[in-house]
């Protein structure tokens, strides 16, 4: 953005100092012009005056000495022109006027003979080559007798144009530059506020994702407008960490306020075990305590999705290797007690991974404990870590029944279930927490169908540098 609003600023600048800079440079062509002409044209008509007699008496050589004084002094030639249109004098010496551009005087000469006065012509430029020629009737009772002619070298004039046009270009540069100089600071810093609104808005993001406090963007100069703006945006982030807070500290708070009296409730639903004679009421009793059992996976899930959203910016390193072979050599158990092998292969050279603390052990858990129960009896779960680029990937596959292609997204949805795993015991928390980790520490979580059937689950971390 600052690119284009300098852009924007130069352009406007450039113009305004170009645009006012071709019509002064004009203007000075034309007042030379006008001064050459008027100067030429007042000395034309002064020897048109001083041939009226010289050609009644039909003596026009009495004019002569004074049209070659006027050449050898100020360098113009003058040609006079009887009626007829033959050149009965010259400055030059007689009637010889071959060292006058005929050409040139030729158009000039006839309409001073229609009776039409000169004017000025095209406007004089810096590398206009032709002379000023200027053809000024000669009228004798009314009656057109003659012409005289007279050509002006431009030289000297366009010379001095030129410099004007080289100081008024030199002045146009300058202006340019102190402009730019001036313009370039007021762009950065009208747009101060803009680049520090954009690290906020930002930052924010992380802080809410981390559950990290807000920074705020505070008075950071620019304009009023804009730093009204830097204040709403304060008063806005300061709102929404205030209710995400709010948010979480009430799943927190209430999953742990019912779970003292759920752990009662467990109890008393104990002390009735074998004091209930009836089947029906027997049958009942162990519902019950299968759904007490349920409703405490929930709260603790629970908690543990509030402590990964509100956990705070501090990420540790931990080692996957050991971290992975910890956790399936504890899971080998449970997969053993169900006919289910734990594979592992994390060859990853000793790598440390960034996670909030116990976050890796809180993934694995998550991920084989899912895996586990879609996985049948007599197949197994393979767990993988290896290099991937300037991180590693961690990976849970499974050989269950999977998902449909159109559930992948949903999948780590709160509470989302497939419809064809209903009655698999669960909450639909486990995705949720391990993305929350996984985005708290700035990875990727991807869920994909591998050939064979079963689901796949792949991790992208970070890697701690040492």
């Amino acid at each position: 953005m600052r690119v284009r609003l300098q852009g924007i600023v130069v352009t406007l600048v450039a113009l305004l100092v170009f645009g006012l800079g071709i019509p002064l440079a004009l203007t000075m062509a034309n007042s030379l012009q006008q001064n050459l002409f008027l100067d030429r044209l007042t000395d034309t008509a002064r020897f048109a005056s001083l041939a009226q007699r010289p050609l009644i008496d039909n003596r026009p050589a009495l004019l002569e000495p004074e049209l070659r004084r006027y050449t050898e002094v100020y360098g113009v030639k003058v040609v006079v022109v009887n009626q007829d249109g033959v050149a009965v004098l010259s400055s030059l010496g007689g009637t010889d006027a071959a060292r006058i551009d005929r050409t040139a005087i030729a158009a000039p000469v006839n309409e001073a003979l229609a009776g039409r006065h000169p004017e000025p012509g095209p406007l004089l430029m810096p590398w206009s080559s032709a002379p000023l020629v200027l053809a000024e009737p000669i009228l004798i009772d009314g009656e057109v007798r003659g012409v005289v002619v007279t050509e002006s070298s431009t030289d000297h004039v366009r010379t001095r144009l030129l410099w004007q046009w080289l100081v008024l270009a030199a002045g146009a540069v300058i202006a340019f530059g102190l402009a730019l100089l001036v313009a370039i600071p007021v762009v950065r810093w009208t747009l101060r506020p803009v680049r520090r609104l954009d690290e906020a808005t930002g930052a924010l993001v992380a802080a809410v994702v981390s559950g990290r406090e807000a920074e705020p963007v505070g008075e950071s100069g620019g304009p009023p407008e804009l730093r009204k703006l830097g204040r709403s945006f304060d008063r806005m982030a300061a709102s929404v960490s205030e209710a995400l807070a709010a948010q979480r500290a009430f799943v927190a708070d209430a999953s742990h306020q019912l779970r003292n009296p759920l752990t009662a409730l467990k109890l008393r639903l104990g002390n009735l075990e074998g004091h209930v004679d009836d089947e029906t009421a027997a049958a009942d009793l162990d519902a019950a305590r299968v759904d007490a059992s349920r409703l405490n996976q929930i709260l603790d899930e629970l908690l543990s999705m509030a402590r990964a959203e509100s956990a705070g910016g501090e990420l540790v390193a931990e080692d996957l290797g050991a971290v992975v072979a910890d956790r399936v050599a504890d899971w080998s158990v449970v997969g053993a007690a169900r006919d289910v092998a734990l594979e592992t292969d994390a060859d990853v050279n000793g790598a440390r991974v960034l996670l909030p603390p116990r976050g890796l052990e809180v993934i694995l858990d998550a991920l084989i404990d899912n895996a586990l129960k879609f996985t049948g009896a007599g197949t197994s779960v393979h767990v993988s870590a290896a290099q991937a680029g300037e991180g590693v990937t961690l990976a849970v596959r499974d050989h269950g029944p999977g998902l449909r292609e159109d559930e992948l997204e949903r999948a780590v949805d709160r509470f989302w279930r497939s419809s064809a795993h209903q009655n698999v015991p669960g909450s639909g928390l486990g995705l949720a927490i391990v993305r929350e980790i996984v985005r708290h520490s700035g990875g990727d979580m991807r869920l994909s169908l591998p050939d064979g059937g079963g689901l796949r689950i792949e991790l992208d971390l970070q890697v701690a540098r040492s």
